[in-house]
C-alpha cells in the first residue's frame, strides 16, 4: 500500500471511529480516567462514570454501542442496557473474574469478560475489533 492509501485509510478510519460512542462504568476514578484519555485519542466519544445509578440514567437518555463496565450491580446494569439496547456490546471488567463470573456473563451476551488488573492495550483491541465488527 502506498503513502497516500494508507493516510487515506487511517483518515477514514479515524472518521469512524468518531462516530462510536463508549460509556466506561467503573469503581475506580483512576480507570476510568486512564480509559476515557486513551479512547479519545482514538478517536471515540467517551463518556464515564463511577455511580451506576448515574450511568443508568445516561443510559436512558441516549443510546451507547458499547458498554465497559466494571462488575458493579453486576447483571441488574447488564440487563438494563441489553433490554433497551439490544445491539449494544457490553464489556465486564472484573476484580473477581472467576471460571463462573467468565461463563455466566458470555452465556448471558457479555461480549467478552476481562480480568482485573488489565493492560489498557487489551480494552483498546478489544473495542477496536467490536468497531469492525459493526462496520464503525
Amino acid at each position: 500500500m502506498d503513502w497516500y492509501s494508507q493516510r487515506k485509510e487511517e483518515n477514514n478510519n479515524s472518521i469512524m471511529k468518531t462516530k462510536l460512542k463508549i460509556l466506561v462504568l467503573d469503581d475506580e476514578e483512576i480507570v476510568v480516567t486512564r480509559l476515557k484519555a486513551a479512547l479519545e485519542k482514538d478517536g471515540y466519544i467517551v463518556e464515564t462514570f463511577i455511580d451506576s445509578r448515574l450511568a443508568k440514567e445516561r443510559i436512558e437518555e441516549n443510546k451507547f454501542d458499547i458498554v465497559k463496565m466494571a462488575n458493579i450491580d453486576g447483571m441488574q446494569l447488564f440487563q438494563f442496557v441489553k433490554q433497551k439496547y439490544p445491539d449494544t456490546e457490553v464489556i465486564l471488567i472484573s476484580g473477581f473474574a472467576t471460571l463462573d463470573v467468565v461463563k455466566s456473563g458470555l452465556q448471558a451476551g457479555v461480549r467478552d469478560v476481562i480480568a482485573k488488573p488489565f493492560k489498557i492495550s487489551q480494552i483498546k483491541e478489544l473495542i477496536n475489533k467490536i468497531a469492525t465488527d459493526m462496520g464503525k
